[in-house]
């Protein structure tokens, strides 16, 4: 079959009629079972509300060798407002990114409507683009802009055209793919032999280089730079039947995070890689029953969904439209799980829990941790780096018992776009956002906790800035984290491993680089201690340099070049 190329639709009000051939008993795969179950179609479909569940995984038959894809990814419905361009943002400029956040909905009348609402409330985990197909059960559409959900949904006409009870969403921060590119905005909607199918994916894949070289040495044609695109490849060239037996078949061959949701006619689909690196929990609206999925709890809360369980690391969940049954399989083998401990760190919000525990309880347990290891006798106050330092600077003057103040003032108002990613736009970025309460600091020795440092050039500004705008006498910094000396390959976007001042110097070089008068990190022991006998169920690689997964990128460029 000959490869496909791009389709340059204006508009994708795209028939999808198209079904999967009969499933076969050769094809047919085991899955986990519980719950009071019916079989349909050869899948066990779950007809009890979900309940936590041990892992337990069905072998595949063995599969024929990829062919060419015929894949063609579609463009946008609607070329949805937001900016051209996104220059630089302002924001958290020296603070490790997550790559994106991802919603999915199934069962609601106005999908795509909170959909939009629950992007709201994953913006925090990307900012450069927004996007959300809709099913109304014969026809996607899609709808994708560059720029914060509030830039690219402002109009009301642009969610109009997107009906449907069923809908999937996406914010992105680019780790694999073109920033600011609006064609590397998610979700894809992708044309194929047997229909159409849309995908938003939060993580990093590190074997992508090698799985592209390979889909396009047997003649598939790539639209975009994201590693999100090799996945839809890999499913449009599989020979397995159903759609769920190709998914996982995909999924197995990838490697790296994933959180996935894919998108059909009348299905919604939800992926978590088998090691649980990046999260994803599912939820049930109140009102009108519908499921949904998303990277935190927040965004459930937002849109009064009742938070039920995670999808379990290695699990692929699949929602019917139909009847709101659900098949549940598992993606072989089984794997250790490491849920990233950067979540609890910064990424996540507060008020979200992630991997079964609170964000919130986690950071000030976090302060508390290095109050003990690293106190600060004779301090004033303790003052938090707005606004994810706040839980650890909490938990920290708690257990020192120095008075708790809020020092820095953030300002939430400040435009994303106009400044420039140069030196004195950083020295200004920094001035704009954080504002010293001089009547606080004057003349104190205040202790400053932050939630990490990665190349050390903001906490150099903020500490000069408290010390010369501030007035104080004295700048002690507390990290609520260990030193960052490793690249993140699983979805954060870290500077490469030279430029982490961690890696590069030790404590107190680092110390005298950004100009406190002292500083201290929260110990490994202790970060790992926050989660007890669970400890080892986290990755930490940016702290120690050992990864789950190791990245094979190095290998596969060489490949590519030859």
């Amino acid at each position: 079959m000959a490869a496909a190329t791009i389709t340059a639709a204006a508009a994708v009000s795209v028939s999808v009629s198209a079904r999967s051939p009969a499933t076969t008993n050769a094809e047919t795969a085991t899955f986990h079972r519980y719950g009071q179950l019916t079989k349909t179609s050869h899948f066990y479909r779950i007809k009890t509300q979900l309940k936590p569940y041990p892992s337990l995984c069905g072998r595949r038959p063995n599969r024929t060798a990829h062919g060419p894809s015929s894949l063609r990814l579609i463009a946008s419905a609607v070329s949805a407002g937001g900016n051209p361009s996104v220059p630089f943002a302002l924001d958290d400029a020296d603070k490790p990114r997550d790559e994106c956040g991802v919603v999915g909905i199934i069962g609601d009348p106005d999908a795509a409507k909170l959909c939009s609402l629950a992007l709201h409330a994953l913006q925090h985990r990307g900012q450069e683009g927004a996007g959300i197909v809709c099913s109304d059960g014969t026809t996607l559409r899609s709808a994708t802009g560059l720029g914060l959900v509030s830039e690219v949904f402002h109009d009301p006409r642009t969610l109009a055209p997107l009906k449907g009870d069923s809908a999937i969403g996406h914010v992105r921060y680019s780790t694999a793919g073109a920033a600011s590119a609006l064609a590397n905005v998610q979700p894809f909607l992708a044309g194929y032999r047997f229909g159409k199918l849309a995908v938003a994916h939060n993580g990093n894949l590190v074997n992508y280089r090698r799985l592209r070289f390979d889909l396009e040495s047997r003649g598939s044609i790539f639209n975009t730079s994201s590693d999100t695109e090799v996945i839809l490849h890999l499913i449009a060239t599989s020979s397995s039947r159903p759609l769920l037996s190709r998914v996982v078949e995909a999924c197995e061959s990838i490697e790296g995070a994933y959180s996935l949701v894919f998108l059909t006619e009348n299905k919604l689909f939800a992926v978590r890689d088998p090691h649980g690196f990046r999260p994803l929990v599912m939820g049930r609206r109140r009102r009108t029953g519908a499921i949904v999925f998303a990277s935190e709890t927040c965004a459930l809360d937002l849109i009064n969904a009742e938070f039920e369980r995670e999808v379990n690391p290695g699990e692929v969940l699949v929602v019917d439209g139909q009847d709101m049954s659900i098949t549940s399989a598992c993606l072989m083998p089984e794997k250790p799980r490491k849920a990233c401990v950067f979540e609890h760190v910064y990424f996540a919000l507060p008020n979200s829990v992630v991997f079964g525990h609170p964000v919130h309880a986690s950071r000030y347990s976090f302060g508390a941790a290095l109050a003990r290891e690293s106190p600060v006798p004779g301090a004033d106050f303790v003052i938090p780096v707005p606004d994810s330092g706040f839980f650890a600077a909490l938990g920290f003057a708690e257990a020192s018992g120095i008075p708790f103040q809020q020092g820095l003032i953030r300002s939430h108002y400040v435009g994303r776009t106009f400044i420039e990613p140069d030196k004195e736009g950083r020295n200004l970025a920094v001035k704009l956002k954080l504002a010293p309460v001089r009547t606080i600091l004057e003349g104190k020795s205040v202790v400053v906790v932050d939630d990490s440092i990665v190349r050390g050039t903001t906490s150099s500004k903020i500490v000069n800035l408290i010390k010369t705008a501030g007035g104080a006498r004295e700048v002690h910094m507390r990290i609520a984290s260990p030193p960052i000396v490793g690249s993140c390959y699983y979805g954060v976007d870290t500077p490469r491993s030279e430029e982490l001042i961690s890696n590069r110097m030790n404590v107190e070089g680092v110390r005298q680089e950004i100009g406190c008068d002292s500083l201290a990190f929260l110990s490994l022991d202790s970060l790992r201690g926050a989660f007890a006998d669970e400890s080892h169920m986290f990755c930490d690689a940016c702290f120690t340099g050992n990864y789950p997964v190791p990245p094979t990128e190095q290998e596969a460029v060489k490949l590519t070049e030859v």
